[in-house]
């Protein structure tokens, strides 16, 4: 979708009450004239917040004006803090340009969220130093179940942690570890541990114990509208907008999605008549 269409759709969005937006990748920053989009997003006036996720490679340069156009919220995709492994994962060397660039947000008074997503055989061990960083940082780690979002359609080739095994091992290293208050609509379960000054939560993303909680919905960047990730898309905003659409049509068709989204993940999972969920996380804004 051009920025002209997604500005387009975010009013509409706006006017039927939508005042949070989340701009995700892939990578955002690999957009040419993406800080331009940024600075009109942030003149709709309904827009009250607007929030990004970025895997922290190209953020050097751009964080002062995005503090100054409103940006508040910066997370962070790191699924590991160990060079080789952090390599293995992404393919790029670049662990110590994201955790120059995770201070450098710390500095400039972000709220600073790190993604990790919890790879069984792959990752676990760095589930502690992980938290470590909220020992000495105000920032949140968040850890993800391992969802079926790998591009080839194959099922997870091994057991996935699952949240309760995530909390339970943060819990025989961290025994004071303490529930505490979630904000609506939360899709992570939010925990703190004595003595440090971050927080960490844990998103049951494949056992999707928050659906009943969750308002989000998702436009991808070849505009197909998703009101669950585990759907395959309800219709197309694009080609609605380039076949003539007026606002009041594109608004009817939003309501009509949203009203009749499924009650959960594992509904929109089976309304997929069973066909294996061949999409990639990158491709539709992870």
């Amino acid at each position: 979708m051009t920025y002209e269409e997604l500005l387009r759709v975010t009013r509409i969005f706006s006017k039927l009450g939508i005042s949070k937006i989340r701009i995700t990748g892939g990578e955002p920053f690999v957009r040419k004239d993406l800080m331009d989009f940024l600075n009109e997003l942030s003149d709709i006036s309904e827009v009250d917040q607007i929030h990004i996720t970025s895997n922290g490679t190209l953020l050097k340069g751009h964080i002062q004006e995005l503090k100054s156009i409103g940006i508040q919220s910066i997370n962070l995709s790191l699924d590991s803090l160990d060079r080789d492994r952090f390599y293995k994962i992404t393919r790029r060397d670049d662990l110590d340009i994201v955790l120059e660039n995770m201070h450098a947000l710390l500095d400039a008074d972000f709220e600073v969220k790190i993604n990790t997503v919890v790879m069984a055989d792959e990752n676990t061990e760095d589930i502690i130093p992980m938290l470590e960083l909220a020992r000495e940082h105000n920032l949140s780690v968040r850890f993800l179940e391992e969802m079926p979002f790998n591009g080839t359609g194959d099922k997870l080739g091994v057991t996935p942690w699952t949240h309760i095994d995530i909390l339970n091992h943060i819990k025989t290293h961290f025994p004071t570890t303490n529930k505490i208050v979630d904000a609506p609509h939360a899709t992570a379960a939010n925990y703190s541990i004595e003595g440090f000054k971050g927080s960490f939560g844990i998103i049951a993303s494949y056992t999707r114990t928050f659906c009943g909680t969750c308002n989000r919905i998702r436009l991808t960047p070849q505009g197909m509208l998703k009101t669950c990730l585990y759907d395959q898309g309800v219709f197309n905003l694009r080609d609605l907008i380039r076949a003539g659409a007026s606002d009041g049509e594109i608004e009817t068709a939003l309501l009509n999605a949203l009203g009749h989204r499924a009650r959960d993940g594992h509904e929109a999972e089976r309304q997929q008549r069973n066909q294996p969920i061949s999409e990639s996380m990158a491709s539709i804004g992870g």
